[in-house]
């Protein structure tokens, strides 16, 4: 660890030396500096750890000369302080040294679509999509929605929104998979118990930089939008429906009123879609014989269930309830998220070779 606490540092320095050197080219300096601010933190508690390893040092050789003995009590004291300082130090700075997912920090698309169980799995996505609102007002990011397809009774057989706000992605990105609701639908007479899913899907927004599409893998369609009927059914064409031709992914948006910025939506959406299709290509390919147990979630997989009856949340990827499920629905899921972080964190650190036993 200390090998790759030294390359850091000699990379800060290099950093902080060019841009001395830069001049007048402010992008160049935009860029170094942000990478030389990503390297602050882990550069302090390198150097804060190399100071703690010297005084231990020290103290230790005061033992071994063992000529003093009022010098002895203190170098044993002193150890006793700094050695469980060493230790804690030690894992903050294996974290930090822990790749960070490049998305991390990016805003999120997220899609939520009704699964089965007709009516009640599309009430059960619009209760999702109300879930996910809240618990982005407590995050104090922004919401607003892209797509969405709504169903007579105040559901969704689908909703596409988007999330601006910092670290988006890297708190929602475990959300994920599919969910699962078991309760006495409303319009159900006899009382019975259903069991209905909604899938959630997370997507890192992504700018056109990050990934190029050429046109001509792309088929874009221009429609009239649906309305409600008299005075909102819209008279002229802006509704677009873009085909990515070598993927098959259709994407279609009509909710905004000019063609220009469904147009920007529907790409939008596209761009994070084909950004995670290469990501999930990636992934597999180096983690080919790995099985993560917390990861982003497969889509297909039962991620949660939503139990009314028991008033239960339970994540089954980390095995932890909640028996408060009113305050999970209003976006209280925290208690989840943190625990999938931390164990993802354990895991990513297991896997990057500085597990206990180096140093």
């Amino acid at each position: 660890m200390l090998g790759k606490l030294t390359g850091i540092e000699e990379r800060f320095e290099e950093l902080g030396r060019k841009l001395m050197e830069v001049g007048e080219d402010y992008q160049r300096a935009a860029e170094l500096n942000k990478e030389r601010i990503d390297l602050e933190a882990i550069v302090g508690k390198s150097r804060q750890y190399r100071r703690l390893l010297e005084q231990l040092e020290e103290a230790r050789s005061i033992l071994e000369d063992g000529s003093d003995e009022e010098m002895n009590s203190l170098a044993e004291s002193e150890i006793r302080e700094i050695e469980p300082q060493i230790s804690n130090l030690e894992g903050q700075i294996k974290r930090l040294l822990v790749p960070k997912d490049p998305r991390d920090d990016k805003n999120v698309i997220m899609e939520i679509r009704a699964g089965t169980g007709g009516d009640e799995a599309a009430l059960f996505a619009a209760d999702l999509f109300r879930m996910y609102n809240r618990y982005a007002e407590r995050q104090n990011w922004k919401i607003e929605i892209l797509s969405e397809n709504e169903i007579g009774i105040g559901g969704y057989k689908e909703v596409i929104f988007l999330i601006q706000g910092k670290g988006a992605y890297s708190k929602l990105k475990y959300e994920s998979g599919v969910h699962r609701v078991q309760r006495i639908p409303a319009t159900e007479s006899s009382g019975r118990i259903h069991t209905s899913t909604a899938t959630v899907a997370v997507l890192a927004e992504v700018e056109e930089v990050d990934i190029n599409i050429p046109s001509s893998d792309l088929r874009i369609d221009v429609f009239k939008s649906a309305g409600a009927g008299g005075q909102n059914v819209q008279k002229n064409s802006t509704a677009i429906r873009i085909t990515h031709i070598p993927t098959d992914i259709v994407i279609a948006c009509q909710d905004e009123r000019s063609q220009l910025q469904n147009k920007l939506r529907a790409m939008s959406i596209l761009r994070a879609r084909l950004y995670e299709i290469e990501e999930e290509k990636r992934r597999a390919e180096v983690e080919k014989n790995r099985r993560s147990q917390v990861g982003t979630g497969e889509r297909s997989e039962k991620i949660r269930t939503y139990n009314y009856p028991q008033n239960r949340v339970t994540d089954h990827r980390v095995g932890i309830s909640s028996y408060n499920l009113p305050t999970v629905m209003v976006g209280e899921i925290d208690e989840f998220i943190d625990e999938l972080s931390t164990r993802d964190e354990s895991e990513r650190l297991a896997n990057s070779g500085l597990g206990e036993n180096e140093s």
